[in-house]
């Protein structure tokens, strides 16, 4: 269903379900039995434009809004979450050069083969765990080029991505704050990535990857030495936390669909009852609809508050505490829902297949930077004006 704030794109969703219906559905057990990535998928949703939802039309994009693209990441997450989060960090990594780039980069990395580049983020590190903003990995400099020496731990769409938006330290940063970024090409000599064997999620491929002193030249490095703490909270964080929220609300609104989809068909035929005709069984349905419904009118206040943000040229980490708290109750309520999805379908449900499917990748938004403990750490934070602390003991 299209609201009345998106109807003005009708052609445009018409096509993003289009792809998603005949490519995504097709193919996600596959993908998640096999662990196979989704490169079907992504090219699917290239060919209709939506990989490009916030790029500008010069630059190969739809020159649409956060808007748009927590609705896309909502759609996909409703039938795969491993095709929602890779396509989520793609847009996020597709956005930050979109804010912090050149035109120069915008041409090579998004608008370049008609806009099917696949790119990603690559932050955190294994040293520093669910702090994932604070690096100890370390760029030097040969002439005019970079050479970065790091090892990141989770990286969605490790070993598959054309490019990697790469956070590090310059040699001899001044402090743990002095951070930059580069936009890495995925074939690059130096560059090992591990396979991705997970409970769930299992087609993302967010396995470790290595920068063995990958060279990277200067006309590639994103924003300027030391302003990687802004790109962070004003281009890393928004459009990540609105995504990730949107792809597990996404989830949550797919498992209750399949859930009473199974309790109107299955009848007991010793009763002659179908399972929907138990008020034990529509009391768990009734308590999870609620749980999803609370979901949507968030992301959209948000999503249009990003787009607000954006348009008048002002950080979107003003919103920073929101959007976290956004993120945390998406995840919450999924895992809730794919729960009582389990739950209401019995055997049915646990055996392998999408119900099952929910419930394992609906916990990999607990654990998704930043993580759900994390998280409510900054919030509370927040709450009593303590300060964050994610760079210095005792705040800026």
């Amino acid at each position: 269903m299209i609201t009345a704030g998106l109807a003005h794109n009708f052609e445009l969703y018409s096509r993003l379900d289009a792809a998603i219906d005949a490519t995504v559905r097709r193919n996600a057990d596959r993908n998640d039995l096999e662990s196979r990535f989704p490169k079907e998928n992504l090219k699917a949703l290239a060919d209709v434009g939506w990989t490009g939802v916030l790029s500008e039309t010069r630059f190969g994009g739809l020159g649409l809004g956060h808007v748009d693209f927590a609705e896309a990441a909502y759609r996909l997450g409703q039938i795969d979450a491993s095709t929602g989060l890779v396509y989520v960090m793609h847009v996020g990594a597709a956005q930050t050069i979109n804010l912090y780039g050149n035109d120069d980069q915008k041409e090579r990395w998004l608008k370049a083969k008609n806009g099917t580049l696949l790119g990603t983020y690559s932050t955190s590190e294994r040293a520093t765990g669910g702090h994932w903003w604070y690096n100890l990995s370390e760029a030097s400099r040969d002439g005019d080029d970079y050479l970065i020496d790091a090892k990141k731990s989770f990286t969605t769409s490790s070993g598959q991505a054309d490019f990697y938006v790469v956070q590090t330290r310059t040699r001899g940063a001044k402090d743990q704050a002095d951070i930059v970024f580069f936009i890495v090409h995925g074939k690059s000599p130096g560059i090992e990535s591990k396979p991705w064997n997970a409970l769930g999620v299992r087609a993302n491929h967010s396995g470790p990857i290595r920068y063995n002193n990958v060279r990277v030249p200067r006309r590639d490095r994103l924003g300027a030495e030391g302003q990687g703490k802004e790109i962070i909270y004003n281009g890393v964080s928004p459009v990540n936390l609105i995504g990730l929220g949107a792809v597990w609300e996404g989830l949550a609104r797919g498992a209750l669909n399949a859930a009473v989809k199974h309790t109107e068909s299955f009848v007991h035929k010793d009763r002659n009852k179908r399972l929907a005709d138990y008020q034990a069984i529509r009391q768990e349905l009734g308590a999870a609809k609620v749980l999803v419904e609370s979901v949507r009118p968030w992301r959209l206040e948000l999503a249009t508050r990003l787009d607000e943000l954006w348009r008048a040229g002002k950080p979107q980490s003003e919103i920073l505490i929101p959007l976290t708290e956004f993120k945390v109750h998406a995840a919450e309520v999924a895992n809730e829902v794919a729960g009582a999805a389990l739950t209401v379908t019995g055997g049915y449900g646990y055996r392998r297949g999408p119900i099952e499917r929910f419930f394992r990748d609906a916990r990999a938004a607990i654990a998704m930077g930043p993580s759900n403990i994390i998280a409510r750490d900054w919030i509370g934070k927040s709450l009593v004006g303590l300060p964050l602390e994610l760079f210095y003991e005792g705040g800026e």
